[in-house]
């Protein structure tokens, strides 16, 4: 199940609005999600950790990555390798696996994911092997950039209601059109990206 980056209670705070006014609610939930949705969306990647380990199959062609130490498998972000299981195989019959090494080196110490399998010295299987991995997918924790992100576009969504044209009025600046894009927005959850995504 989906989690959100910042919360309702976060979003009416920042906005200004009162906890005991309910009246909003249901537009700051949909900001929120549509928020941290989108940020999903743009980086190619989610930010929050899977409750229980869910099995995922990586065919071999285009994940590895030819190392001097050996092969390295590119998967989806792992957040938690508690319990972790990888086997290879093929469509019904996997044997475990258990010679393998988690890449970048200390990525859940620095609150990051496991985004590489490396088998020192071996290749992983034959090109027509799969491999299956059961794990915690996701960020071991929500990064602070990640979070920031979302309570701008969150508080952006949430005030885009009052501006269904994309033009805002002030009486100090008077009429503003808004860009399409935030540029802090974009600056915080850049460096997230998934190369080539």
């Amino acid at each position: 199940m989906a989690q959100e980056y910042v919360t309702r209670e976060a979003l009416k705070n920042q906005l200004g609005i009162e906890a005991g006014d309910t009246d909003r609610d249901a537009r700051a939930d949909r900001a929120v999600r549509a928020a941290s949705r989108a940020i999903d969306r743009a980086t190619g990647r989610r930010f929050f950790l899977d409750e229980q380990p869910q099995t995922r199959t990586y065919r071999l062609d285009g994940r590895i990555v030819r190392e001097p130490e050996g092969d390295l498998l590119l998967v989806d972000d792992i957040g938690d390798t508690a319990g972790m299981v990888v086997e290879v195989g093929y469509v019904t019959s996997f044997s475990p696996v258990t010679d393998y090494e988690t890449q970048p080196d200390n990525a859940l110490a620095d609150s990051r994911p496991v985004t590489g399998l490396l088998r020192a010295g071996r290749a992983w299987a034959l090109p027509s092997s799969r491999v299956r991995v059961t794990a915690r997918f996701g960020w071991p924790t929500v990064p602070d950039d990640i979070a920031e992100a979302a309570m701008i576009q969150a508080a952006r969504l949430f005030k885009r209601a009052d501006s269904p044209e994309g033009v805002m009025g002030s009486a100090e600046w008077g009429v503003v059109r808004l860009s399409r894009r935030d540029p802090d927005v974009w600056a915080l959850i850049e460096p997230y990206i998934i190369p080539g995504f």
